[in-house]
This record gives C-alpha cells, sequence and structure tokens, in this order.
C-alpha cells in the first residue's frame, strides 16, 4: 500500500485566555479589601489614573480616617496564593495544574473544599472524570501545607493530619479506625469496643488525644484574618428590602484626559510601547471594576430574592440554592459565579456575612430540602413517635413523601442535632 501526505483542515473550538482577560478574572475574585488595596497600588505606579474628588468635600480635623483604617497592613502572600506557589513547584502537567488551580479556587478561607467534585467538573475546560479530579485532590492538593487543606468535611481533615503527623504507627492505625467509626460517638462505647479487640484503655485515650489536638480550620492558622469590608448592604424601605452597593469608602476613578492628549501627541512624533501599555492598563482597570462591581451587585440582588423569607423574619426557610441555579439564572459559567462569590460579603439584619453562606445544596435530588430542614423533619418525627423509630424507618416515611433520602443521610443528620439512636432513646 502507498503512503501518501495529505493537507487537512479542521476546525476546532479553543479558548484563549488572553493577558487581559486573565487580569480580569483575577479582578472578580479579590474582596473588597484587596481590590482598594490594588487601585491603591495601580494608582501609585500609573499616572493616567486618578481619584475622582467631591467638589463639596469637606476636611475634617477630628476624624482622619487613614489613621484608623491602614490599607498597608495585608499579608503580602494569603492561602490562595502559598497553594497556587506550591502547585507550581511540583513536576505536573498543564492539565493536571488547571485542575489543582480549580480545586484551590473552591477552597475558603479555614481551607475546606466548598464545592461538590461535579460542580468542579463543569469548571474545567476539558473534559474530564469526576475520579481524574478526586485525584488530583487525594493525591495533590492534601499534599499540600498547611496539613489538612482540601478537606471535604471534619473527619477527613482530621484524617490528612493524623496521616502526616510522626508518632507510634500502633496509635496512628487506632486513631484511623476511630475515625471510621460511624455507629456512635459516645466515647465509652468506643473505649469498650476498643478494648474488645485487643486495644489498651490509655492507647485509646493516647489517639482520641491526637484526635482532639488536630486543627479543624487549617486555613486560619495560615494568616492573621484581614478586615472584613461588605460590598453589599439589605437596606428596608416601607414595603420592600433593596440590595444596593456601599460606596462608602470605595475610590472612584477617572482618567487623566487632559495628560492622556498631552501624551498621545507626542507618542506620535516618539512612540513608546510602555507608555502606551500604561494608557490601556488605565482603561482596562476602570471598566473591569465596574464590571466587577456591577457583577457583583447582580449576584447579590439574585441570592437576597431568592433567601428573602431568611434575610426577613424566618431562621428556617432558607431555599435550596447552588452556584449552577445562579449562572444559569445570570448566563455567567459556573467558576465566574464561584470567583464573585469568593471572599464577598453582605450587611443585613442579621449581620455581615459571606455571600457564600446564603447558598445551600439540596439534600434530596427530587425535592428541594436544605440541611436545616431535614434536620427539623427528623426532629418532628422522633418528637411525635409513640415507638423509637431506626433511621431506616424515619428514611422509608421521608421517602413516602417523596424525599428520596438513604438511611446514612438520616443518620448523619440525626447525629447533628444531637438526637441519640432508637436503641439509646
Amino acid at each position: 500500500m502507498a503512503i501518501s501526505l495529505l493537507k487537512e483542515f479542521k476546525q476546532k473550538q479553543k479558548i484563549s485566555l488572553t493577558p487581559q482577560l486573565k487580569k480580569s478574572i483575577d479582578l472578580l475574585q479579590l474582596s473588597r479589601y484587596e481590590l482598594i488595596q490594588k487601585i491603591e497600588q495601580e494608582i501609585e505606579i500609573n499616572p493616567f489614573i486618578e481619584k475622582e474628588i467631591a467638589e463639596d468635600y469637606e476636611f475634617d480635623e477630628q476624624y482622619n480616617n487613614d489613621s484608623d483604617f491602614d490599607f498597608n497592613i495585608a499579608a503580602t502572600e494569603n492561602l490562595r496564593d502559598s497553594l497556587i506557589n506550591q502547585i507550581n513547584d511540583l513536576n505536573l502537567d498543564e492539565f493536571e495544574i488547571e485542575i489543582a488551580h480549580t480545586i484551590i479556587e473552591c477552597i475558603d478561607e479555614s481551607g475546606q473544599l466548598v464545592e461538590e467534585l461535579s460542580d468542579i467538573q463543569s469548571m474545567i475546560t476539558k473534559n474530564t472524570s469526576i475520579q481524574t479530579i478526586e485525584e488530583i485532590l487525594l493525591n495533590v492538593i492534601h499534599g499540600l501545607e498547611p496539613v489538612g487543606v482540601g478537606f471535604r468535611d471534619f473527619k477527613e481533615c482530621i484524617k490528612i493530619q493524623i496521616e502526616k503527623k510522626d508518632f507510634d504507627k500502633k496509635i496512628k492505625k487506632l486513631c484511623l479506625l476511630i475515625l471510621n467509626q460511624n455507629q456512635s460517638e459516645n466515647l465509652k462505647e468506643i473505649i469498650h469496643t476498643f478494648k474488645n479487640n485487643g486495644y489498651e484503655e490509655s492507647e485509646i485515650h493516647q489517639a482520641m488525644t491526637e484526635i482532639k489536638s488536630c486543627d479543624l480550620s487549617p486555613g486560619l492558622s495560615f494568616e492573621n484574618t484581614n478586615y472584613i469590608i461588605p460590598d453589599l448592604k439589605i437596606e428596608h424601605g416601607h414595603e420592600s428590602m433593596s440590595v444596593n452597593f456601599i460606596e462608602d469608602s470605595f475610590p472612584k476613578l477617572q482618567i487623566d484626559k487632559s495628560l492622556i492628549e498631552k501624551t498621545s501627541a507626542q507618542l506620535k512624533i516618539n512612540p513608546n510601547k510602555k507608555l502606551l501599555e500604561k494608557i490601556q492598563d488605565a482603561r482596562w482597570l476602570l471598566s473591569s471594576v465596574k464590571k466587577r462591581n456591577e457583577t457583583v451587585i447582580k449576584v447579590g440582588k439574585l441570592i437576597c430574592n431568592k433567601q428573602i423569607s431568611f434575610l426577613q423574619d424566618n431562621p428556617l426557610k432558607i431555599n435550596p440554592l447552588t452556584n449552577k441555579n445562579l449562572s444559569d439564572e445570570l448566563g455567567l459559567h459556573p467558576s465566574t459565579v464561584s470567583r464573585i462569590l469568593r471572599s464577598k460579603y453582605i450587611d443585613t439584619p442579621k449581620g455581615i456575612l459571606p455571600l457564600k453562606s446564603l447558598l445551600v445544596s439540596s439534600v434530596s435530588k427530587t425535592r428541594d430540602v436544605t440541611p436545616i430542614q431535614l434536620m427539623q423533619l427528623i426532629k418532628s418525627i422522633i418528637e411525635d413517635e409513640k415507638k423509637p423509630k431506626s433511621d431506616n424507618k424515619i428514611a422509608i416515611e421521608l421517602n413516602k413523601r417523596g424525599f428520596n433520602l438513604a438511611r446514612r443521610t438520616i443518620t448523619k443528620y440525626r447525629k447533628k442535632i444531637n438526637i441519640p439512636s432508637s436503641r439509646n432513646r
């Protein structure tokens, strides 16, 4: 058979991140505090950007805002930056780095992974399996500092730290066995179980001490907490509730048009690439900051409209709401919504809350029910029971109502409200 060389043309879709687009994406996930810092830095290095000064501004000698709040006290490297720097030092291919970076974007200040693996899968540009994402989480992210970062629940957080600790192998094995115990959280029952398995009571107490010494928020120990400044505020009218962007203390920027005109005239005679880039950077910053703030308020308004009952007078009436729900309604990518929610806060009648805290996944795939609502249902069933019902019977009763819940789900949330099993009731 003869071998021939042929030219073939194929049409492919490819996403390319330009430097400007990457900078805009990075700007989205900055907190208000970090954004103000960045704006101050840009004003220092870019002569074409300046702050707007209100004409009616009066200086109050008795109040000096700068003395009360210093924007230069932030740590030079935060948890996210540290994790990314550690990833960049590892021998990973480009796709593994993309997965690792996406996982890091979904880790909150405490070090917990706050997104489901299926949500992370939808944020990655290439097709990949949940199994591949979990492998990167377990083998790469869980190996980073601080130890325990990337945990999905508190048991996993403790397990990561126990496995990294250097102490007696027998005690370490016992710690892991205790963590895998799902039947009981009663200390006496745990001691009794493991004494029957050949362990000394002193060894069991030593293992429990090691478990208790683990940090349940490893990310918070990485750096001191910065000031929390909300971007949004809920204001109540006579019959309505509105969500507004907090303009106070947020720098208003403008382009120095006269300087640009003079510079442009000189550039026609003596072209200068660096000056042109500075002019472009100035225009980019103004448009990106405006777009960022508009997107934050758009997302904030939608969340508050969905959770209006919770924010007003009913603490149990928080509705199931996910990144996917928001992205579908707003026409944004789930990863964009995730970045917007990162380190954004809202001033509510219940205090200052992270926007992310108003998102709650449904524990059932067939009906919308939040963990709080499920715990209330379990509690009401147990309070009305004439004879103690097992978790399996409670699951069957709820499934008849269309919830489609597993027994282990009932067990998990029953334990969270400190109700003993049917055998101990």
